[in-house]
């Protein structure tokens, strides 16, 4: 596991180096969160263990038993009072936890409820796309506004296309489940959300590629025009880059540039004022490494 992986005050980590600490062997997995299909593999001797299955993946956890304190006549201390995320500074207010919400926090700590959620308005926007079926579909609110940013991309220069967006329930199962005998468990959570954890079932989340189809879904396409203008840009439209370089320990997954989410321009552009880079530390949620 890389130790120390936060990036220090006011340094861009260099991603020439992180290719090359990938080629050295260091084990890190580029966690794809987003990824719309599961990798080929050989065919695997057996199928996934039943603990391994989507509905069995998250234990129950196990209630704690406690014993009443001893009466004393100390007072007991003031609990010490929360400190207010950055977030709760605007306006106006929306729901961490609502999927129809476009400030809902989904990571490994927080699925989605209900699990099997479907955005009651999803649309297929008008911009260039590779995706087909459900995957190119949106909510009508983050189609809008990823028309928008499209376009102003074209006006630019870039050509953004949409790679992935929308992703069913029953969709993230096959894809999760064909991690899990390709590779197991453990390793499948590095590489796919499970079912009911997925971004991409909200219609919140999309992922882009470049006109020129270069370095999908790799770690270079950071460098390619698409990226590095949605990273420069986005905020103008209400997304981020949900799964920033180096915050792995915060968000659960290493860094994908082509992944984007919409939270609003108001929420999006205090973001990038402030210099916070994970929803997590904006909305004032624990980090989300793993699985709990």
């Amino acid at each position: 596991m890389c130790q120390d992986c936060s990036p220090a005050s006011g340094q861009t980590p260099s991603r020439r180096s992180f290719t090359r600490f990938l080629a050295a062997g260091a084990g890190l997995t580029v966690l794809t969160a987003c990824t719309p299909e599961a990798p080929d593999a050989a065919t695997p001797s057996s199928a996934p263990a039943s603990a391994s299955s989507p509905a069995a993946v998250t234990a129950t956890p196990t209630p704690e038993i406690t014993t009443a304190a001893p009466t004393t006549e100390a007072a007991a201390p003031a609990a010490p009072s929360p400190t207010p995320s950055p977030s709760a500074a605007l306006p106006r207010q929306f729901s961490l936890s609502d999927p129809a919400s476009p400030w809902l926090i989904v990571n490994k700590h927080r699925p989605l409820v209900p699990a099997d959620y479907v955005p009651a308005d999803l649309v297929r926007p008008s911009i260039a796309m590779t995706a087909s079926g459900e995957a190119s579909l949106l909510n009508s609110t983050t189609a809008a506004a990823a028309e928008a940013m499209f376009a102003a991309a074209a006006r630019d220069g870039v050509t953004m296309v949409l790679a992935s967006g929308y992703r069913s329930y029953t969709t993230q199962v096959a894809t999760y489940n064909g991690y899990v005998a390709a590779r197991g468990q453990a390793d499948a959570d590095t590489a796919s959300a499970r079912p009911g954890y997925s971004e991409h079932q909200t219609g919140w989340a999309f992922d882009i590629a470049d006109g020129n189809g270069a370095c999908g879904f790799q770690p270079c396409f950071a460098d390619q025009p698409s990226a590095v203008w949605a990273k420069a840009n986005g905020h103008r439209f209400g997304f981020v880059v949900r799964y920033p370089w180096m915050f792995h320990p915060i968000t659960g997954y290493y860094y994908e540039p082509w992944h984007l989410r919409y939270i609003g321009v108001e929420a999006a552009t205090d973001m990038v004022n402030r210099g916070i880079f994970t929803l997590e530390e904006y909305f004032g949620v624990e980090a989300a490494p793993g699985h709990p």
